[in-house]
């Protein structure tokens, strides 16, 4: 499976975007699907998931201002990002997760100016 992100770009503070994550096959098989960022000199860090089953996960950081969603239909993955701060600047990655498998997207560049 290969998983295509898109969506990112520059914004200034407050603003909004919407990330996807396309897949090539099916994401019905996958347990969890996830947003993960990386800011520069940082470690990759948990943004997002949503089970298979609907359930969501967020980072604190991300509460209340990211909504991850799932269009099984379309094999794509959604990530709302409202009320963007600089601190969001990072590269985000889409993941795929089954059981001793996960897949990773080639990230997409969000930058959030002040």
């Amino acid at each position: 499976v290969q998983l295509q992100a898109s969506g990112g770009g520059l914004v200034q503070a407050g603003g909004s975007l919407r990330l996807s994550c396309a897949a090539s096959g099916s994401i019905d098989s996958f347990a969890v699907m996830g947003w993960y960022r990386q800011a520069p000199e940082k470690q990759r860090e948990l943004v997002a998931t949503i089970s298979s089953g609907g359930s969501t996960t967020y980072a604190d950081s991300v509460k209340g201002r990211f909504t991850i969603s799932r269009d099984n239909a379309k094999n794509t993955v959604y990530l709302q990002m409202n009320s963007l701060k600089p601190e969001d600047t990072a590269v985000y990655y889409c993941s795929a997760y089954r059981p001793f498998v996960r897949y990773w997207g080639q990230g997409t560049q969000v930058t959030v100016s002040s």
